[in-house]
C-alpha cells in the first residue's frame, strides 16, 4: 500500500510540475503576444496619421488645382471655396 501511496504522489508531483511548465509557457507566450500587439498597434497608428495627412495634403491640391487651374468652370470653383469657408467658420465657432 505505501509503495503505491508513494508511486501516485510521484505521479501527482510530475504532473504538478508539468502544469507549473506549461503555466509558464503560457505566461512567457501572453507577454511576447501583447508586445507584439503594442508594436502592431503602434504601427497601425501611424499609418493612419499618415493616412489622415496624405488625405489632407490631397484635399489642399485639389483645392489648389481648382483655383489655379484655367480651365475650371468658375461656379464649381466658387462653390469649392463657399464650402471650404463654411468649414473654416464651423472650425471657428467650435472653437469659441
Amino acid at each position: 500500500m505505501a509503495d503505491e501511496d508513494n508511486k501516485l504522489l510521484v505521479d501527482l508531483e510530475v504532473r504538478i510540475k508539468q502544469v507549473l511548465y506549461l503555466c509558464d509557457s503560457l505566461k512567457e507566450e501572453n507577454v511576447r503576444l501583447k508586445t507584439e500587439l503594442q508594436s502592431k498597434q503602434k504601427r497601425l497608428d501611424h499609418a493612419e496619421k499618415t493616412l489622415e495627412d496624405i488625405k489632407t495634403k490631397y484635399d489642399n491640391l485639389k483645392v489648389a488645382r481648382t483655383i489655379t487651374a484655367a480651365t475650371v468652370d468658375v461656379d464649381l470653383a466658387k462653390d469649392k471655396l463657399s464650402k471650404l469657408v463654411r468649414e473654416v467658420d464651423r472650425c471657428i465657432s467650435l472653437l469659441k
